[in-house]
Order: C-alpha cells, then sequence, then structure tokens
C-alpha cells in the first residue's frame, strides 16, 4: 500500500466542474488541494457535453432563472447570489474564453469548444499548484479515516487530507466515470440518499412501423409541448423508441414522476403553435378537392415530421372535419410509455438529501467531508442551468472548506 508522503490540506474526488472549481476557489486561498479522478483524464463529461458547443449558462434574469431549479430554487438564490451567470461569464474570460448569448439566450463560448476552455482551465489550476491524480478510484475510507483509493495499475492509495470534497456526479453516461458506486460508501456511514433516477431524459413512445421507419432521427421544429399545466415552444428529435431533445427535457420531470406514478403520460403537441385555432379552423374549410397531405403542405406548410405526427396520432374520423382537424392540430396527444434508462440520461435527479448538509455544503454526519455537484438531491432542464448550478456548488463548496480549515 503507498501512502501519500505528501499529503494535501484537501483532498477533491472528482474532477468534473463543480470539483476543479472548488479545487480552483481553495487553491487561491492557498491551500494544498489534489484533485483524483478515476479517469484517464479530466472533465470527460464536461468535454462530452460540450461536442456540439458548451451551454454553460443562461443570460434570462434571475426572477426566471431560478425558479428552473424546482423546489430547490431558495437553495440556488444563495449559490448564484455567490457565484452568478454574469460572474461565470467573467471567470470563463478570465481563462481566455469569451462567451456570447445566442438567440435563445443560451451562453456559449466564442469558439463553441469545450476543450479549449478545459485546457485552459487546467493550466491555471497547475499555476496554483493544484495536483491531478487521474486513475484513482475512489474506495471509502480506511478503519483510520484516511481516503483509500485503487489506482489504475491496481495499486492501493491512501490519503489523510486535512478536508475531503466529494463532487462523484450522478449516475448517467457513466462511460465518463459517473456511474454513482458511491451511494453504497456513504449510505454505509448514514447519510441519507434519495434513489438517483433520470434527468433530463427521452422517453418511450409505441410507434407505428412506417413512424419509427420513415421518422426515426429527424427532428420536429417549431412546435410547442405542454404537460402539467407549462407549457413551452421548441423542438425535439423522434428516435427509434420514442422522443428525445431540448424541449422534452425540460418537462422531462413531470413527465417521469407521472410515467413512475401511472405507468404512462399524456405529452400535449401544438404542431401549429403561432396560428390560432379560429383561423386554423377557416383555412381547413377552404380545403376543397385537395388531398389532406397536398393542402396541410400548401396552406399550412404542415409537412415531413409534424405531419406524420398528426397521421400517426388523431382519430382517422377527426382527419375530414375541419373543427376536429384543427382540435388535433393544436392539441396532438402522444402517449408516453415509459423513460430512457439513467445511463441514457444527460443528469440525475436523486442523491445526498440535502437535510445531510449545512450551509457550507458539508455532510453534518461526516465532519470535514463536504460534497457538491450532482451529488446532491437536485435538478434542472438543459440550457445552462445544470452547469450554472455544478459551478456555484463548486464556489460554495470552497468556500465553505477554506473557511472550516481557518
Amino acid at each position: 500500500m503507498d501512502t501519500r508522503p505528501d499529503t494535501p490540506d484537501v483532498a477533491v474526488v472528482g474532477a468534473g466542474p463543480a470539483g476543479l472549481m472548488a479545487a480552483e476557489v481553495m487553491a487561491g486561498r492557498g491551500l494544498a488541494v489534489a484533485v483524483y479522478d478515476q479517469m484517464p483524464t479530466p472533465a470527460r463529461k464536461l468535454l462530452l457535453a460540450g461536442r456540439g458547443g458548451l451551454n454553460l449558462t443562461h443570460s434570462e434574469p434571475l426572477d426566471r432563472f431560478l425558479p428552473r431549479y424546482g423546489g430547490q430554487a431558495a437553495l440556488f438564490a444563495r449559490l448564484l447570489d455567490g457565484f452568478s451567470p454574469t460572474a461565470l461569464r467573467d471567470w470563463a474570460a478570465g481563462l481566455g474564453i469569451e462567451t456570447f448569448v445566442g438567440t435563445s439566450g443560451r451562453v456559449f463560448p466564442v469558439q463553441m469548444k469545450a476543450s479549449t476552455l478545459v485546457r485552459a482551465w487546467l493550466r491555471r489550476l497547475e499555476g496554483l499548484g493544484v495536483t491531478l491524480h487521474a486513475r484513482h478510484r475512489w474506495t471509502g475510507w480506511d478503519a483510520g479515516g484516511a481516503l483509500t483509493f485503487v489506482r489504475g495499475d491496481g495499486e492501493a492509495v491512501t490519503v489523510a487530507p486535512r478536508a475531503t470534497l466529494l463532487a462523484l456526479g450522478g449516475a448517467s453516461w457513466p462511460r465518463t466515470g459517473s456511474d454513482g458506486r458511491w451511494t453504497g460508501l456513504l449510505a454505509a456511514r448514514g447519510v441519507e440518499i434519495a434513489p438517483l433516477r433520470p434527468s433530463n431524459v427521452g422517453f418511450e413512445v409505441p410507434w407505428s412501423d412506417h413512424l419509427r421507419e420513415r421518422f426515426a432521427g429527424q427532428p420536429v421544429k417549431s412546435v410547442a409541448l405542454s404537460f402539467a399545466g407549462r407549457r413551452l415552444k421548441g423542438e425535439f428529435v423522434i428516435t427509434a423508441t420514442g422522443i428525445e431533445g431540448g424541449a422534452v427535457y425540460a418537462l422531462s420531470a413531470p413527465l417521469r414522476d407521472a410515467i413512475e406514478q401511472e405507468g404512462w403520460a399524456t405529452l400535449t403537441i401544438d404542431l401549429l403553435p403561432d396560428l390560432p385555432e379560429a383561423e386554423l379552423r377557416h383555412r381547413l374549410r377552404r380545403r376543397g378537392s385537395e388531398s389532406l397531405a397536398t393542402f396541410l403542405k400548401k396552406s399550412l406548410s404542415l409537412t415531413g415530421p409534424r405531419a406524420a405526427l398528426l397521421r400517426e396520432f388523431a382519430p382517422q374520423a377527426d382527419l375530414g372535419d375541419p373543427a376536429a382537424l384543427a382540435r388535433q392540430i393544436k392539441g396532438l396527444s402522444m402517449v408516453l410509455t415509459g423513460v430512457r434508462p439513467i445511463d441514457r440520461a444527460i443528469s440525475t435527479a436523486g442523491g445526498i438529501r440535502l437535510s445531510e448538509v449545512d450551509d457550507s455544503l458539508m455532510l453534518t454526519r461526516l465532519p470535514g467531508t463536504f460534497v457538491a455537484g450532482e451529488m446532491l438531491d437536485w435538478e434542472a432542464p438543459t440550457g445552462g442551468y445544470l452547469l450554472q448550478g455544478c459551478f456555484a456548488m463548486g464556489v460554495a463548496a470552497g468556500r465553505g472548506i477554506s473557511g472550516w480549515l481557518g
């Protein structure tokens, strides 16, 4: 067994956004910080999330931003007061990463690359004296309370820091290191943990063979989705098993809860959200002898996946009745019969219950052990809210540990 002689002040377990941000805060305050991660390289999930452009945060005002955190809005009001969306953009600028606000209000790096930001960030951390230990899988504590790890070569390692931050993520995208195996280690210490559940996830729909074969992989654009009293405009993607995409993820928490309770959920789709139903009825009455497909294409620009969805779910009798057809176009019912597995989700809900931590994010049952990021029981939609929450938690934990160590 290799017991590290250069024991750090703080061991950070997990090299994701929350862990690395906490490491930066603590190293900037003069603490010796070591980061341990089971993957060969750090920030694997952040890099994967940024393949198509890294959505760092959102530009909307806080009175609209905070409700995105649902029942944990009060917690995030405090966290974002300590590290706001503006502060996150300023932090990125300090790394040489300029950002811009997209048409949706989302904030991205100008270069649209996560790798450039991660490289600049790791250089800063190295300059602050933070050491990174890759291929170190955390296995718990020894009899004396020291952290135990297994290296990639199978060697056991023991580290006894003055304080520990656990930032191990949830259980989505396990190939990036977020495998949820930490739940058993903490539960054995008496820490109460809510079951991990998929969040920002796709759903299963029993498609007809025709729709699946013709339209799987295609986006459905310019629609509005409604569920549980909430309506939003956006787009989603038809998959071989159901639906996924931004507009679906924004409603995934209540949809998931409904399916877990009832076994199914009905999502309502407005195929033409910018056209009032009365105007739609008026146009449909002028159809004449044209086929329905031709008329929908010429008069309403309703083609491709949107027209296919109408054919899939509208009762046949409603297709020939202008009033009934208008109602279907403005409120098409799609029954969802299942939630995609957690390892196919973007993030997870559940985790360490917030009653287990104090205001500095320290576990009250394990003094000196702090937690941050997706390990805690909260969730938020995509659109910058998830990353903003993880960064803000990292800052709060870094400050909390610094204060606890005096």
